[in-house]
């Protein structure tokens, strides 16, 4: 994946609009370790491309795993679930490989791709969309919330048949179609097929508490490294629910989630996967989504340079 982004030396602008783009100044790997972002922590809602390109850049963020509200209605999309279902099924892949071409023009890379069509829900149309979406983007996972045995059985169908990885996620509560995050969440989908990996988020596995602690994290990703596509970055205090007015989502340093030890874990053992910000506390006041992405980003840079 790393070698991939070679292609940010490059001093083209967006060809969809003029951007404000310093080559120079992009984030590095830092000691061997990848650190990435979630669109999501930019713009959860935003419907426009060009916002999350300029998001991207003024963070300097240059490898990224992109949700597909943040791609779709600027590529064509209707508004209603029935016509984005249609829509899906008879879209042009030229307009995801045009897409990738706009986000490298800019220096950013497509690690991940997270489609969130391929619920139970969605059609067999729809889950063929998110797979040849994912290779038309460039990127080498299609990201999803973990689901039960048969709905993974139906992906994997689909995934085996486009050649695709997928990298499931997981949350700290059951809700939905959403499985918890505990050390054996993922073994079915790992042991029914070869392309299935793991899309880990530490805050979520700490804030499920009980058995996950900080010691039972270190060593499931000692473990599981090689099945692991990346990490989401996010710090949630151990065991304690999460609601609308009072999240326990943290500014990164004050909940229970190690994250430090986490990023120096892959460090000292040279994992190849990456490392993404996902920014969920609440943004002081004085502050907004980009200015928190950087300091996440300096705190990932702290933490591996000591």
């Amino acid at each position: 994946m790393n070698s991939r982004r070679n292609f940010i030396k490059k001093s083209s602008l967006i060809t969809i609009g003029t951007l404000n783009y310093n080559f120079s100044s992009l984030i590095k790997d830092i000691n061997g370790v990848d650190i990435s972002v979630i669109t999501y922590s930019f713009n959860p809602g935003s419907e426009d491309m060009n916002v999350i390109i300029q998001n991207c850049i003024d963070s300097k963020s240059d490898n990224i795993e992109l949700m597909g509200n943040h791609i779709e209605r600027s590529l064509g999309m209707p508004r209603s679930n029935r016509m984005s279902a249609n829509w899906r099924a008879n879209a042009s892949m030229k307009l995801f490989k045009d897409a990738k071409k706009v986000f490298k023009d800019n220096g950013i890379n497509i690690f991940a791709f997270k489609a969130n069509c391929i619920d139970k829900n969605n059609t067999d149309e729809e889950i063929e969309y998110a797979m040849k979406a994912t290779k038309s983007l460039g990127a080498d996972f299609l990201t999803n919330e973990l689901m039960d045995n048969d709905s993974v059985d139906r992906v994997n169908f689909y995934a085996e048949k486009n050649n695709v990885n997928v990298a499931y996620h997981t949350h700290s509560n059951n809700f939905g179609s959403n499985v918890k995050a505990t050390d054996t969440a993922w073994d079915y989908a790992l042991n029914s097929s070869k392309k299935n990996y793991i899309n880990l988020d530490i805050g979520h596995y700490i804030n499920v508490g009980g058995l996950n602690t900080k010691d039972s994290l270190l060593d499931f990703i000692k473990r599981n490294h090689k099945r692991i596509s990346s990490l989401h970055l996010k710090d949630r205090q151990a065991g304690k629910s999460a609601n609308l007015t009072a999240s326990d989502n943290q500014q990164w340093g004050n909940g229970d989630t190690p994250i430090i030890e986490v990023l120096q874990l892959m460090r000292d053992n040279s994992y190849k996967f990456t490392a993404t910000i996902e920014l969920e506390y609440r943004i002081p006041e004085d502050s907004n989504r980009v200015k928190e992405v950087i300091k996440c980003f300096d705190y990932c840079k702290q933490a591996l340079i000591s």
